[in-house]
């Protein structure tokens, strides 16, 4: 028989990739773009890991075979019937063992150049953290940095839509970047599964043109990006966005619509800022966002607490913001972030 083992430099050759791990394996992370076909569920999964060291390991494949053999019957049944015979699956499960060999032996045998990942998860998982510690020094970044309010997000997506590179951090993350930045209905990747996404991002770069990516802090809501990529985004060249505090102020109205319509998930949000500034401050604030006073409550969140810090980490962190071309955000309407991004370009 063919050796049917392939390393993960070659995961791009595969019209699918399928995990067999379990769905709490898969849910944690996985190769993005994967579908899970799990051989053994999480709960077959911990029956034939108990019986394994309880019992016998004898005992526990003879009982693993026939749960394994009736799923992937299952899988192909369901979700591979309508495929080509020139089909080319990559397979893997924890360690490109038994789970993923035997779904590979049978997908063979019925004709599909079927492959398995030599390692598995884990040697992905290897090759994701090596990439992230080696990747980001090899790119050229353009890092948009101004206050909060300015229009950095909309600025990537302006930048995206005119085909410039563009790393969007928080998109990735699915969350704001901010105590306030939670986007609801929208739960965050794991930090695994955001790391695999980060690595895919930054894979798909040509080191030979700019990357634009707003300035972050190292924690994005409840994920970290690398140091790697942190430190590198410090030294890179900066652009800078400028914008009145009305404008703010208007943009961060449209972007946090949630707040606005449930004022009571900004109480439970503030109230996490309670030792910085009192309840009596936090109390005020709910009260104005009680009572529809949005301009005056994100005017004092801004001019209290969002700007002091920003500016206290632009000037510790990025060497190259106080010289940084600016970008003036001077209304939204007309929209003016596809002819910013159009000077970002020029100056990239």
């Amino acid at each position: 028989m063919q050796n049917t083992l392939v390393s993960t430099a070659e995961i791009g050759q595969f019209d699918t990739l399928i995990d067999v791990r379990s769905p709490a394996e898969f849910a944690e992370d996985h190769i993005p773009g994967a579908i899970n076909l799990p051989v053994l569920d999480d709960e077959e999964r911990a029956r034939i890991g108990t019986l394994y060291k309880q019992v016998s390991p004898f005992e526990a494949k003879k009982q693993g075979a026939a749960l394994v053999a009736r799923n992937i019957a299952r899988h192909i049944e369901e979700s591979c019937l309508d495929k080509p015979k020139d089909w080319k699956p990559l397979i893997y499960c924890w360690r490109g063992g038994n789970r993923s060999g035997s779904m590979t032996l049978i997908m063979n045998r019925i004709g599909w150049a079927a492959r398995q990942l030599e390692g598995g998860y884990k040697a992905y998982r290897q090759q994701v953290l090596q990439d992230l510690a080696t990747l980001p020094a090899q790119l050229d970044f353009r890092v948009a940095c101004g206050l909060t309010g300015s229009g950095k997000s909309r600025l990537l997506a302006a930048l995206h839509a005119a085909h410039a590179q563009v790393l969007d951090l928080e998109g990735l993350a699915r969350h704001k970047g901010s105590v306030l930045g939670h986007v609801p209905g929208n739960p965050q990747p794991s930090q695994k599964y955001f790391e695999s996404l980060l690595r895919q991002a930054l894979s798909g770069f040509d080191p030979a043109q700019p990357i634009f990516v707003e300035a972050e802090s190292k924690k994005i809501g409840n994920v970290r990006a690398p140091d790697s990529l942190i430190e590198r985004m410090w030294q890179s060249r900066c652009l800078r966005l400028e914008a009145s505090t009305a404008v703010r102020v208007q943009l961060l109205c449209e972007e946090y619509p949630h707040f606005i319509a449930d004022p009571g998930q900004l109480g439970e949000k503030l109230h996490f800022l309670t030792a910085r500034y009192g309840k009596a401050q936090i109390d005020d604030w709910k009260q104005m966002a009680e009572t529809g006073q949005w301009d005056q409550l994100v005017s004092e969140l801004l001019l209290r607490h969002y700007d002091p810090s920003y500016a206290r980490s632009m000037l510790q962190h990025y060497p190259h913001y106080p010289a940084a071309p600016q970008l003036a955000v001077d209304s939204l309407a007309p929209d003016p972030f596809p002819v910013l991004a159009q000077q970002a370009i020029a100056l990239g």
